[in-house]
């Protein structure tokens, strides 16, 4: 009854006009940043949060979320038109429902994306809803040890995630660390690393940092490479899928769900491992391999609902442990602080109407995907003849402008400037930007509850290793430490993730012209280019 109670409140708070419609809006531009390869959730989220500063709360959080899960829906539709994923966890959509599109059955690919999406991030919603207050009251019992420790294996599982190198994401999280102690210490006062900048004993601003690493770093690198866009599909037709296709989905979408909604908590790339792995599992329990990488209808249900699923429960850390499990919920995490509420266990007893409001979004959110994904089909086709030379600009643009208007400041354009062309650099030497801004959000937290721990302790550091918790988590970030070397792991990591090329929201085509080139995902795999 307790969990009823909770939804009520949830639902009497998105279902205010002003929530609703900003969820609306949330969806409508994270379908849309799905569809348009090369920008992804990531950048536009970072480069919309100093929009929702004069946002009550809930509503920013309502449409920051909307954009993150609907892009997951948008990024399909181009895999399976045009052959080009809007979205990287979208990739391996591409393999069987571009082939399906190509046989004249682009309608069946379409809705049953889009109800596998649907359905599994409805499901993984509940998972959400049920999860959550367990988890939370479990963490309140945590002391500065636990959180560090905590913090800790979040930062080394991320590097065991991370795409590439994992002694390049180690730097990363190392650099972004470093970057979060520049200003006055927590608890001295004493500046760092300011060099007499009086606009850096604050700290580096979060939201420059998150505009120039995830804005226009990715906006210089998709200049320089504007994908071909071609489409094959330019109507579509018959989009109800047929009996036998209805009777094929069932499965993998109740699989996809599951595995979406377990490894959606896995911080990095959790829902671009998810839709991998239920592809591969689908595959190897079909009755009809050979049709795998030709049509199947199982390759679009099975990955679809993976990543789906995925993107809804990836909130679970954030909300129950105040843990990002990926670069959008990090920037979420900068959300909730600017707003002056700490994400964790606690925001469930001190604003249970926007943690719940949020939960009750997401079902909303999702009901709007579905109407916003199979009407309008024609709508986002068309959005993808905008030249990058006209929309990147804009964006660059309006991103500047909501930073300087944050507190009218010159050096936050400076800022913004100055690690768009780190990003950049970052990127061409084959680093992820996104464990340095894992980094940059959980280092001041890895620094407070170490220095916590070692004052309740009076310096003794045996108290990590004494108290349970951390003892377990910290044998847990060990044992996930020499997992992340093994030559084996990191093979399969390095497949898993070749169609990703740095963040959310640009791939590069997965289905080659020849069509016997599908016969084996790993072969295929393998086979594409190294990044620049």
């Amino acid at each position: 009854m307790e969990l009823l109670d909770n939804l009520a409140l949830g639902f009497s708070t998105a279902l205010l006009v002003q929530n609703v419609l900003y969820c609306f809006v949330g969806v409508l531009l994270g379908t849309a940043v799905g569809v348009l390869p090369g920008i992804g959730p990531t950048a536009t989220v970072a480069m919309l949060l100093p929009i929702t500063f004069s946002f009550e709360p809930v509503t920013a959080l309502i449409m920051l979320a909307g954009i993150y899960y609907g892009a997951q829906y948008g990024g399909s539709t181009t895999a399976i038109l045009i052959n080009l994923p809007g979205e990287s966890s979208a990739a391996v959509t591409a393999l069987d429902g571009h082939e399906m599109a190509r046989q004249g059955r682009a309608g069946p690919a379409l809705a049953t994306a889009a109800v596998g999406s649907f359905i599994a991030g409805t499901v993984a919603t509940v998972a959400l809803a049920v999860a959550a207050p367990p988890l939370a009251s479990v963490a309140l019992k945590f002391g500065p040890a636990d959180y560090f420790s905590l913090v800790l294996l979040g930062l080394i599982v991320s590097i065991a995630l991370a795409r590439g190198s994992a002694l390049k994401a180690l730097a990363m999280i190392a650099l972004g660390v470093l970057l979060g102690t520049v200003g006055q210490d927590i608890y001295t006062g004493t500046p760092r690393f300011v060099f007499d900048q009086r606009e850096l004993y604050g700290g580096i601003d979060f939201v420059s940092v998150a505009v120039g690493m995830f804005g226009v770093a990715e906006i210089l690198r998709n200049l320089e490479n504007e994908k071909t866009r071609t489409t094959v599909v330019r109507t579509v037709k018959n989009l109800w899928p047929t009996r036998e296709d209805r009777r094929r989905i069932v499965g993998p979408i109740l699989r996809g769900t599951g595995l979406g909604a377990a490894l959606g908590v896995l911080p990095g790339g959790g829902h671009v491992l998810a839709s991998f792995t239920s592809y591969a599992v689908e595959k190897r329990i079909s009755k009809r391999q050979q049709e795998f990488g030709h049509g199947a209808i199982e390759g679009v249900a099975g990955p679809e609902s993976a990543n789906n699923a995925a993107a809804q429960t990836s909130f679970i850390p954030l909300l129950t442990l105040g843990l990002p499990a990926h670069p959008v919920m990090a920037l979420m995490v900068g959300a909730f602080i600017v707003h002056g509420i700490t994400p964790g266990p606690n925001v469930i007893t001190d604003e249970p109407a926007l943690f719940w409001g949020l939960i009750a979004s997401m079902w909303i959110g999702n009901v709007l995907l579905v109407l916003l994904n199979l009407p309008l089909i024609g709508i986002w086709v068309r959005m993808l003849r905008i030249p990058y030379r006209v929309l990147f600009p804009m964006i660059i643009l309006f991103a500047a402008i909501g930073t300087y208007s944050l507190s009218f400041n010159a050096y936050d354009v400076y800022a913004i400037a100055f690690f768009g062309i780190l990003g950049y650099i970052l990127i061409k030497c084959g680093c992820e930007p996104a464990p340095l801004l894992l980094g940059f959000v959980l280092g001041p937290l890895l620094e407070e509850n170490l220095r916590r721990a070692l004052i309740i302790s009076r310096g003794d550091a045996s108290v990590f290793l004494t108290r349970p918790i951390s003892a377990v988590l910290l044998a847990l970030a060990v044992a996930a430490l020499v997992v992340a070397v093994l030559p084996t792991i990191r093979r399969r990591r390095e497949v898993v993730f070749a169609e990703e090329e740095g963040l959310d929201g640009i791939s590069t085509p997965v289905v080659p012209p020849n069509p016997r080139a599908h016969d084996d995902l790993d072969e295929r795999l393998r086979r594409v280019p190294p990044e620049g």
